[in-house]
């Protein structure tokens, strides 16, 4: 894109399209006020495509018939912010409450990460599991996640992080469970088979019907409703309750809180409810 169109204006109007077209697809609020982040981050999109306008954007989109531009600008406007053992609070809560309710190594359990970004959350809840369960290999015990942009699953499923991200993961736990395959700065690292082995990668819209059936003992939703106006967060709380089996968990973020809608759970501790 020559440099003089940088910066196209994004007009009231425009901005309102995006936005519904967003609402329909996944289920994100874009307010009044958020004209300015819409702007900077679909620019991105716009020289991608070598496109001099937002209207010569949005009729892209309308003839877009595969739909995988919708996709891509969703994925342009949400933050991907995550990390290994991010809020441990609830990683803490699962081994000391959830996990020793799992004695027998025939259980089935089956835990869900809606919204997994880039898999640090699933992750993470592996590597708790595989500390937990020293023979987690002959039990029943899976991991779902879950994410609508295509890019972060595939960054997930490739299971390789520089050393930054990995600042938060002890290092008893980066020896044991990684293996470096970069040492030249900065160092990158692979997930070892035995933890990649028990999650499960796969795209979904929460929006859109869900293929799994369940039940679910433990789902995370966490920094993800934050997206969301509160018809649908309390929608989508009602789904989460169908899937969970009966003193299943649902973790939040602790940004977020389920004060504000009616939902049948019962509060345990702060982003914490059972059912």
């Amino acid at each position: 894109m020559p440099d003089t169109l940088v910066s196209p204006e994004l007009t009231k109007r425009q901005f309102q399209q995006i936005s519904e077209q967003v609402y329909r697809l996944c289920g994100i609020y874009l307010p009044a006020g958020k004209e300015g982040l819409v702007k900077s981050r679909l620019m991105k999109r716009l020289r991608a495509l070598r496109l001099q306008s937002f209207d010569q954007y949005l009729h892209y989109i309308e003839q877009d018939r595969s739909g995988q531009e919708l996709v891509a600008m969703v994925e342009v406007l949400t933050t991907n912010k995550t990390s290994f053992f991010r809020e441990a609070q609830h990683f803490d809560y699962l081994r000391r409450y959830v996990f020793p309710t799992m004695r027998h190594p025939s259980q089935r359990v089956r835990f869900w990460s809606a919204g997994c970004s880039s898999g640090e959350e699933p992750f993470s809840l592996a590597i708790v599991l595989c500390e937990a369960f020293p023979d987690i290999a002959q039990r029943d015990i899976r991991i779902l996640a879950t994410d609508i942009a295509t890019r972060m699953l595939q960054k997930a499923r490739e299971a390789i992080y520089e050393q930054d991200v990995l600042r938060e993961v002890p290092a008893i736990l980066l020896q044991k469970y990684f293996t470096c395959i970069r040492y030249q700065p900065p160092r990158a690292y692979r997930l070892n088979d035995t933890v990649r082995a028990l999650v499960r990668f796969a795209r979904l819209n929460l929006m859109d019907p869900w293929p799994m059936k369940g039940p679910f003992d433990v789902i995370f939703c966490r920094n993800v409703m934050i997206y969301f106006d509160r018809p649908t967060q309390q929608r989508l709380v009602q789904r989460f309750w169908e899937l969970l089996k009966p003193g299943g968990y649902l973790l939040v973020g602790h940004s977020e809180s389920l004060s504000a809608i009616v939902h049948p759970f019962r509060y345990v501790q702060p982003a914490v409810y059972v059912k």
